[in-house]
């Protein structure tokens, strides 16, 4: 990796604001993302996470600003170029969402299947990609029913890749999963990160995720309360960050815990 893609922005968030009815979920998010590297978004539950991340994606509309990738405020385009723009993405979804109707082939190959392509082209570009998320071939005609919460993962993985994505968005990839599964999950996500020079974009609660992370940011109230390197998120003094990481009922962040608190 050279320092060139290393400080260069690829999504770049300005004054995002989204309201639902009268509740203010983000209230004014800048973030500037870099390229080629691992992103995670920490905050509480319920914190707007993965409203953020939707709003990234084009899932959820802004009430107002700007998200800019590669350059182009999205907000501000329609019909193609929208299109075009959001075939940079790939979207893992927090518990996989793979059709149980479906096997693993046809799960992984949709977007290709439901472009008209035949079997003998989608099927090479499936198996390269179970490949890639250490998956062997016996899976192939396996239903989700199946598969383990681990492999369920690494199908919705596999599927994302299915379109050579420049930019993957994760939301909660290690949710409801073991330890050592969960650790399985973070070095994979890692070596596609690498391998595929992609740009990464975590939610998660899980501190494991720190040790494969390059940056970290904290959302809460609405806003980006701090941004800096993995590395040093145990040493950082911000208030927000030193709570969360270690989960004290003492510091600025407060909702069940006063509760709790107050009994003492």
């Amino acid at each position: 990796m050279n320092k060139k893609n290393s400080s260069k922005t690829k999504i770049k968030i300005v004054d995002l604001y989204k309201k639902f009815d009268s509740h203010w979920v983000t209230r004014g998010v800048n973030l500037d993302i870099p390229e080629s590297l691992m992103t995670v978004i920490i905050g509480r539950s319920g914190e707007g996470k993965s409203v953020l991340l939707k709003q990234v994606i084009g899932l959820i509309k802004p009430t107002s600003g700007s998200i800019i990738v590669d350059g182009i405020d999205i907000t501000q385009l329609s019909g193609r170029e929208l299109d075009q723009c959001f075939s940079k993405f790939g979207y893992v979804f927090q518990f996989a969402a793979l059709l149980d109707s479906l096997n693993v082939y046809e799960n992984i190959g949709i977007t290709l299947i439901e472009q008209g392509k035949s079997e003998d082209e989608v099927l090479p570009i499936v198996k390269e990609k179970l490949a890639l998320v250490q998956l062997s071939e016996d899976t192939l005609y396996k239903y989700p029913s199946e598969l383990s919460g681990g492999m369920r993962k690494r199908v919705g993985l596999a599927r994302t890749l299915v379109t050579n994505p420049e930019i993957i968005l994760y939301d909660e990839p290690t949710t409801g999963l073991d330890p050592i599964t969960s650790r399985v999950i973070h070095e994979l996500m890692f070596d596609m990160q690498k391998k595929l020079n992609i740009t990464s974009v975590v939610i998660s609660h899980d501190t494991e995720t720190f040790k494969y992370a390059d940056k970290v940011a904290l959302l809460h109230e609405g806003k980006i309360q701090y941004f800096g390197d993995a590395k040093t998120i145990w040493e950082s003094d911000n208030p927000f960050v030193h709570q969360f990481i270690r989960g004290d009922l003492d510091g600025p962040i407060t909702h069940e815990i006063s509760y709790f608190k107050d009994k003492a």
